[in-house]
């Protein structure tokens, strides 16, 4: 079973910095893709950032120029560093990643718990 594992969530001031992590756990072949998803109340769950296994990058229009996200293959960790944060960006957010579990199995999403991200006007 695949288990991710995030953290660093919280409360911040608008401008302020936040850094999430995320760690996967468990038994599997391979982790392709690993992202970050986010979900304010009332709204649809949506992408922030995502990064292939190569390092190739993609974010939101709303987060460009103030995320960055990273990850560790090694570690099979992620990272996303949250910069000039603003009340629009408060929402719950979701580590993502696109799992191989075995050499024979699909390829399939699992997602951690979800950490709060709180930006105070």
């Amino acid at each position: 079973q695949v288990q991710l594992v995030e953290s660093g969530g919280g409360w911040v001031q608008a401008g302020g910095s936040l850094r999430l992590s995320c760690a996967a756990s468990g038994r599997f072949a391979s982790i392709n893709a690993m992202g970050w998803y986010r979900q304010a109340p009332g709204k649809e769950r949506e992408l922030v950032s995502v990064v292939s296994t190569t390092g190739m990058t993609n974010y939101a229009d709303s987060v460009k120029g103030r995320f960055t996200i990273s990850r560790d293959n090694a570690k099979n960790t992620v990272l996303l560093q949250m910069n000039s944060l603003k009340p629009e960006d408060t929402a719950v957010y979701y580590c993502n990643a696109d799992v191989r579990a075995s050499s024979l199995s699909f390829i399939r999403p699992y997602w951690g718990q979800g950490t709060q991200v709180t930006v105070s006007a």
